[in-house]
């Protein structure tokens, strides 16, 4: 039963070669990374406008209503 776990083919020599193989930036070799890496830096982006949006809020003041 736990042959399937213990047993395994090792993998890491054909991904390291796959790595060092590639001429792309190393966040951009793993399986994914592009995903992971966009949902990152939008995710990021959003947050940042929020942030400056807020602090022009506080800056800015809100207007006086008569």
């Amino acid at each position: 039963m736990i042959d399937a776990v213990v047993q395994r083919q090792n993998y890491v020599p054909e991904r390291q070669r796959a790595y060092q193989a590639s001429h792309s930036p190393v966040y951009y070799r793993p399986p994914r990374s592009k995903l992971y890496l966009g949902t990152y830096f939008t995710l990021f982006g959003l947050g940042m406008c929020g942030t400056v949006y807020g602090m022009y809020q506080l800056t800015m003041g809100k207007p006086v209503r008569k």
